[in-house]
Parts: structure tokens; sequence; C-alpha cells
């Protein structure tokens, strides 16, 4: 991203501040299409958040819910918002889902990014995961969301975030989608000596966090391998992590890919799709999709300045991996 970019992403945060710290509080109104502002207040604070209900809503049958989280500097349907970026609307008035935009908060972070590399947000029933998972509940109860078909993605500290709730809420949460992020406990990892805190210590922790809840959670991950802001190291140690929880968990996965493919398409940028299914077979539990050349960055024809036209759209990588996939 170049200077100019990154001074007007700095710049939304003087403009979005004011609506982020003094949202109004209470729930919105449901089932009609379209918008709708509301937040979320409980011991651990409050989140406002965007819910965009699709035309599906009128059919009277649950929808699935995705919760999408965005990235330092970023808010969730204001200025310079993980709305714009993803263009998740357009794809869920087609595939009839819910989309829950939450927003950071000026209290909780300076740049609004959510506090993934804090430990006392690596919890269950505790900081922004209960804050997050409380507002989930109330988007399922106000919006009659389908709970087996309820998932979350994120980017750049909003990735974070997204693996830390599949791991302390693996009961809510049917997938978890990480674009340039990092494993559970990931303040704990050092890149240039990725040997002292191995993804299988962290994994641990993941796991003992999961308690009687473990389960293998599906992991989409994406990376931009020119990335300067998150390591692409990252990547791959968030895709070991999540195989010792699967194969921990009951369901063996080597962190190995079963299937690797190198795209090429023409005028886009390349990249490399990796899958990795459980031992005994069938669909891939962990994908990773690296692009190559592309650097801190979203993929796909959304907009702002963390959006790449030039890579695949993650978006729909998403929704295809995650569609069909339930809770147990």
């Amino acid at each position: 991203m170049t200077a100019v970019a990154r001074l007007a992403s700095l710049a939304t945060l003087v403009v979005a501040l004011a609506a982020l710290t003094f949202a109004p509080p209470g729930h919105a109104a449901t089932g009609t299409a379209g918008d709708h502002d509301a937040t979320h207040t409980d011991a651990n604070g409050a989140v406002s958040y965007q819910v965009h209900v699709p035309p599906q809503q009128a059919t009277g049958r649950p929808l699935p819910v995705v919760v999408a989280l965005h990235g330092c500097t970023m808010t969730g349907s204001a200025l310079n918002s993980m709305k714009d970026l993803t263009a998740l609307n357009a794809l869920a008035d087609r595939e009839g889902f819910l989309v829950v935009y939450p927003s950071q908060s000026i209290l909780r972070n300076a740049l609004l990014c959510w506090n993934a590399l804090d430990p006392a947000h690596q919890h269950r029933a505790t900081g922004e995961p209960a804050l997050l998972a409380g507002m989930t509940q109330d988007v399922l109860r106000d919006y009659d969301g389908d709970r087996s078909r309820v998932h979350v993605l994120g980017a750049s500290s909003g990735a974070g975030t997204a693996v830390i709730l599949g791991v302390t809420y693996p009961d809510v949460f049917a997938t978890a989608t990480s674009m340039a992020g990092g494993e559970y406990a990931v303040d704990q990892a050092d890149p240039e000596n990725p040997d002292a805190v191995t993804p299988q210590d962290t994994a641990e922790k993941a796991l003992a966090e999961m308690g009687p809840r473990a389960r293998a959670v599906p992991l989409l991950v994406g990376q931009g391998d020119a990335d300067t802001t998150v390591d692409p190291l990252l990547a791959d140690r968030l895709v070991s992590q999540f195989a010792t929880i699967d194969t921990r968990a009951g369901t063996p996965v080597d962190d190995v890919a079963d299937r690797v493919e190198q795209v090429d398409p023409p005028g886009k940028q390349s990249y490399t799709h990796s899958s990795y299914a459980a031992r005994d077979g069938g669909r891939p539990l962990i994908e990773k999709y690296l692009v190559h050349g592309m650097g801190h960055a979203w993929p796909g024809p959304g907009t702002g300045p963390f959006a790449d036209g030039q890579g695949p759209d993650l978006t729909r990588i998403f929704w295809d991996f995650a569609r069909d996939r339930r809770l147990p």
C-alpha cells in the first residue's frame, strides 16, 4: 500500500471515532432487507455493528450468518470499511445469508485494531471474544439466524480475532477464515526464532482453551507472499497449528498439503491453493491461498486502501468453503 493510501486510511479514524464511541444502544429493526445498525452491551463493554439482511429473509427460513471482522484503522460499515473491502453484501444478496459488521471502539484500541495480540482477549466468556459472541447471539435471536451455520472471517487484526473465536467458541462458529492473520496465541510466537514456540506449542494452548468443546474447526487461510506487515510464515504456522488441533480433537490431519494447485489467471496475480484433508479422506478441513506478489491486502473486487483487485476473489472463495459446513 502506498504512503498516500496509508495516510488516507489513517485519516478515516478522525471521521469514524464519534460514531464508534457514541453509537446508540439497542437492537436493529428486523425482517426487512437492507442494512440495520445496533449495539450489543454486556459486562465486557459495548460493540456497535451493522447487519446486512438479504432479500431471502422474506422466505421465513433461517439464514446462515457471517461475522466479518475488519483490520486496523478500519471500521465495520463506515469509512474504510470491511463492508466495502470484501463486497460481501452483493454475494449475500445472491446466496442468501446475513452479514454482521462489528466496529472496534477507540476506547479499546486507538488504531481500531481488534486486540488479538492481548492475552486478555484470547479467552471465552471475557473480553472481545465474549463481546463478539454476545453480539452474534443477538443477531441469531433478532433475525432468526441458522445457529448451525455461523461463520467468522477477518482481515489482519480481525483475522487474528476470527481464529480466536474459532478456538474460544467452537460451539458457535462453524468455520473460521483468516486473511493476513496468525495462529491462536500468536503473540507468543517469534517469526525470527520459530523453534522457540512452535505451532504445536500454541495448539496445546488452543486445545486447553477449547476444553470439552474441542473439535476440528474448518479453517480457510489467505496470505500475500509480499506482505511486510504480517510475515507470510504466520500463515504456515496457522495451518500447522490447526492440523495439530484437528488431530488432537480426533480428526487426524497432516500439515503437508494433500493437493497443491498453482493458478495463473490472465492479467491477474498468480496464487497457490493448498488443501489439507483428514487422513481418512473427505473434503479439506484446511485450505490455504498464497497470493504471489500481494502485500497486506484483501484480494478481490472490493474497494478501499487495503483492497487488491488483482488477486483472486477471496470473498467468493470464503463462501464456497463455508457454505455447506455446519456445526456438528
